[in-house]
């Protein structure tokens, strides 16, 4: 049976780092596991949880790359606030895990030190950007992880990994620590294995914090009390163009994740859901993947601007400053991180700005006041997570991520959403989700809509004796 964060008591540590180090040579997991870990606190809601952390989560003491060249040999001098608050709980980190380097990419296979494999099936990927976390949760190696979440960056390998991703509203979780990659859409998001850990875990490390200005005021609120909240005769919807499966027919796997689907509007139906389909422009959603990328490709070329190799990291060679950045940023980062940071810098040219990035920023603004008046009328909407199960290593991904349904994710992003992923089948062998996505603030809401649904989807899988949702 699975176990919730909640029911877990004090484990055997020695025994969890060595099936750490198993489960990394399996699916190259972590950037560093700490062999010494220990219950050094036995007080607090969390006591003697093993858990991991996303590379690019500041860590006292401990090494914390990013997973990057460039930050190798960089350990931070202060505490993320999420990592402080764990503590303080009685968790116990276990490891830092790979993410996409510097988190500029979702895939899981743009790492320093290579691709997170997916525990389901070694041969696909699992995604990311927080792949080894996702991966971490998956492997039933620790009931809870965190990581950040940009564009789908937790939801989706939840989605790939047969787990739950849980993202958020934008400023609940203090990113006090936490590398900027898109500081617009960047939030601190959660696997777990069921949505009462999710609860859990968000109630934990939500509030306000003087170090992160963008935090909002806390809102009092114990997440897993209002699990129990009355769904009956909530409004969802989903779109109408984007879910039509006839539309799909060449594409036998979109299909099938379609018909999974259609049976969770069923079970929603049956708890006492109203589920409507809407007319959405479609063209206005197709531009979700280009807006995403022109806004965060240019803010993560600012927020890594520091990146020099002069205050922090490996140092260049050069007869000047501009020569030493320069060598040293080649060096450091990987070809796809460099080819990003070049769209962004393209972007931010003046002579570019106004026809890409400030119109870009214009677009989001409208799919955001859309999302809003939709908002005003239902309290979420519902899709699946993604148009495909876990790519092959070796496939093509831009085929792959070309649908609006493996794009959309990111709408939560954009306005700042909470936005929940949790399994609801399986499609070749694969495990698939859906998403529920509800208006800013109403995290306890959207926790409790896929609580509901959880407890009726009732999927379970299975690996190597260790039991999961």
């Amino acid at each position: 049976m699975k176990k919730n964060v909640i029911e877990l008591h004090s484990t055997d540590l020695l025994k969890i780092i060595e099936k750490a180090k198993k489960y990394h040579d399996q699916f190259n997991i972590f950037e560093t596991i700490i062999a010494d870990a220990s219950d050094k606190k036995n007080i607090g809601s969390l006591s003697g949880i093993p858990y991991v952390l996303s590379d690019n989560i500041s860590t006292s003491d401990i090494l914390t790359t990013g997973s990057s060249n460039i930050l190798k040999d960089y350990i931070p001098v202060y505490d993320a606030t999420i990592y402080k608050k764990l503590k303080e709980e009685g968790a116990v980190l276990i490891g830092k895990t790979i993410i996409d380097e510097l988190g500029l990419s979702n895939t899981g296979m743009y790492s320093h030190i290579g691709m997170v494999k997916n525990p389901v099936d070694k041969t696909r990927i699992i995604g990311g950007s927080s792949s080894g976390s996702a991966a971490a949760v998956a492997s039933g190696l620790v009931p809870f992880a965190i990581g950040s979440d940009t564009l789908g960056d937790v939801r989706k390998p939840a989605a790939y990994s047969g787990i739950v991703g849980f993202k958020p509203t934008y400023g609940r979780i203090s990113r006090h620590g936490v590398f900027a990659f898109a500081s617009s859409f960047d939030t601190v998001a959660i696997f777990t294995n069921s949505v009462k850990d999710s609860a859990l875990i968000t109630s934990i490390l939500k509030g306000q914090d003087e170090f992160d200005m963008t935090t909002l005021v806390d809102d009092n609120l114990d997440y897993i009390a209002t699990l129990n909240d009355d769904i009956k005769g909530k409004k969802l919807f989903y779109f109408k163009d984007i879910c039509d499966s006839s539309f799909y027919k060449d594409n036998k796997e979109l299909t099938e994740i379609l018909k999974n689907y259609e049976l969770v509007i069923k079970k929603c139906k049956e708890l006492g859901f109203i589920v409507e389909e809407i007319d959405f422009d479609k063209e206005l959603l197709s531009l979700i993947s280009p807006v995403s990328k022109i806004i965060a490709y240019s803010e993560a070329t600012s927020n890594t601007a520091n990146l020099t190799g002069i205050p922090f990291g490996e140092r260049g060679k050069g007869a000047d400053i501009e020569e030493l950045i320069t060598d040293a940023r080649t060096k450091g980062f990987s070809n796809v991180t460099k080819k990003h940071l070049i769209m962004g810098n393209y972007f931010l040219q003046k002579e570019n700005q106004e026809q890409l990035f400030f119109n870009t920023g214009r677009v989001r603004r409208l799919l955001v006041d859309k999302i809003n008046e939709l908002f005003t009328v239902y309290e979420g909407l519902i899709l699946p997570t993604t148009g495909s199960i876990a790519p092959k290593l070796d496939s093509n991904l831009n085929e792959n991520f070309e649908l609006i349904l493996d794009n959309f994710l990111a709408l939560a992003n954009f306005g700042g959403y909470p936005s929940i992923t949790i399994p609801s089948g399986v499609v070749d062998g694969m495990p698939v989700g859906i998403n529920i996505m509800g208006s800013q603030m109403n995290d306890s809401l959207v926790l409790n809509i896929a609580y509901k649904l959880e407890q009726v989807i009732g999927f379970e899988k299975d690996m190597e004796g260790d039991s999961h949702v």
